[in-house]
């Protein structure tokens, strides 16, 4: 009989009044597992807590969520990973559901969709950007989440070691989502409590910064992941002010046949070359998109389901 091995993956940044609590509970509920801690450059003294309380710790030095997850998925190895915050707001006794989920029908990313026990637990500028961002992937890609940016998700090795992890920030979450979306693979999600942080623990998140984070990837995602739709939206823009322009010019050369504003007519013709250099460039990319998905298609089949013998 093969035995699965799971590891939980928490980053961590200054959490010392919460990692002790978030290791322990882990432990708890999946004993088996291995419970990692990736320290990024905290000032308190969360790896010594982190190491205490019996999780494996290690340390990433360069700033930012996606960079400690791309270092955890590159690092570590196992079957199932749990990832978690390690802030306490995520249930660590859902684990095992989320686990038993993703085994028993060869998923390869379970969602720990977040049912907020408290007010203070998801703030409503968070909810309304997660509102936005889960929208606008069910219309890029026909199908979403209910929660895209949840920190606690179950993967498969074959999603960990297909992912590219190319965020660097907080929209991490956001772009694992769209690796799953875009390669088509077998999700789910399941609702799990989300608490507030414990007394002492201070949150990392702004919401002025991380909103203007989130609609520069919403621009980003469609730029990249339907380039017709974005640089064909752009030539329409400028096709319809070089028409704009070049409406009165037609009307005073059907009356006169001259051309007296030869700035305007330049400027229209111009607006109308870079139009269809817009629609040119969005052909382009969206082939190089479509070869580039086939490739990152390719190499998570070349990974075994979980679950399977």
């Amino acid at each position: 009989m093969t035995i699965t091995t799971i590891a939980v993956l928490l980053p961590c940044y200054n959490e010392e009044a919460a990692i002790a609590r978030t290791v322990a509970d882990f432990r708890a509920a999946l004993p088996t597992a291995t419970v990692y801690v990736y320290d990024n450059n905290s000032a308190d003294g969360t790896m010594a807590v982190a190491q205490a309380a019996g999780a494996v710790v290690r340390r990433e030095r360069v700033q930012g969520k996606g960079a400690v997850v791309r270092r955890m998925f590159a690092d570590v190895d196992a079957d199932i990973y749990v990832m978690a915050d390690g802030d306490a707001t995520y249930d660590a006794a859902s684990a095992p559901a989320l686990v038993a989920r993703l085994l028993d029908e060869q998923l390869d990313m379970v969602v720990g969709a977040r049912v907020h026990e408290a007010d203070e637990a998801y703030r409503r500028g968070h909810q309304f950007g997660n509102a936005l961002l889960t929208g606008m992937l069910a219309r890029l890609f026909g199908r979403s989440f209910t929660d895209i940016l949840s920190g606690y998700r179950v993967f498969s090795r074959r999603f960990v070691k297909s992912y590219p992890a190319l965020s660097t920030g907080f929209e991490i979450e956001t772009d694992i989502s769209v690796h799953a979306l875009e390669l088509r693979m077998p999700v789910a999600e399941i609702e799990t409590p989300y608490f507030a942080r414990p007394e002492g623990s201070a949150s990392k998140l702004n919401t002025y910064r991380d909103g203007w984070r989130i609609l520069r990837t919403i621009v980003t995602l469609y730029r990249i992941e339907r380039p017709l739709l974005f640089f064909g939206s752009v030539g329409a823009v400028l096709g319809l002010a070089a028409l704009l322009l070049a409406i009165p010019l037609a009307l005073t050369y059907a009356h006169t046949g001259l051309v007296p504003r030869f700035p305007t007519a330049i400027a229209a013709t111009g607006l109308v070359i870079l139009a269809a250099l817009s629609f040119f460039a969005g052909l382009i990319l969206d082939t190089v998109v479509r070869g580039r998905r086939e490739v990152r298609r390719l190499a998570y089949l070349g990974l075994r389901a979980p679950g399977l013998p």
